[in-house]
């Protein structure tokens, strides 16, 4: 199978290898789903502060956010996916988020400052 310029080789979910790959390639961020396929990632931001007691972080954007988009945050040691239920800019619910703003972000489990936010397609 052909895909997105690269052949498709099932490499027992080597996830770290497929990303490796797509940087070479600058073919964008890709990370193996477990139904075996290629899913794009495109960075929209970096974490700016974690707040350990509430389990929230602020996130400085460079592109677009809205709520119902999945994101994944990946830093040294950390790796989060999750969906946008809801967000805050300035202590106030929005619903959509545009580059330049810092957002709040209720996240599952910690992340620390400087980890990437991708927005994934």
């Amino acid at each position: 199978m052909y895909l997105a310029g690269l052949f498709y080789i099932d490499l027992f979910g080597r996830r770290d290898i497929w990303q490796k790959i797509a940087r070479l390639l600058k073919f964008g961020y890709f990370y193996m789903i477990l139904g075996g396929g290629l899913m794009a990632e495109k960075e929209i931001g970096k974490v700016s502060h974690y707040f350990t007691n509430i389990g929230v972080c602020v996130i400085d954007l460079t592109g677009g956010l809205k709520v119902g988009d999945k994101i994944h945050i990946k830093g040294a040691t950390t790796d989060v996916n999750l969906d946008v239920k809801s967000m805050q800019v300035e202590h106030d619910e929005v619903d959509k988020a545009k580059k330049g703003q810092s957002i709040g972000l209720k996240v599952p489990d910690r992340v620390r400052e400087h980890d990437v936010v991708y927005k994934v397609s």
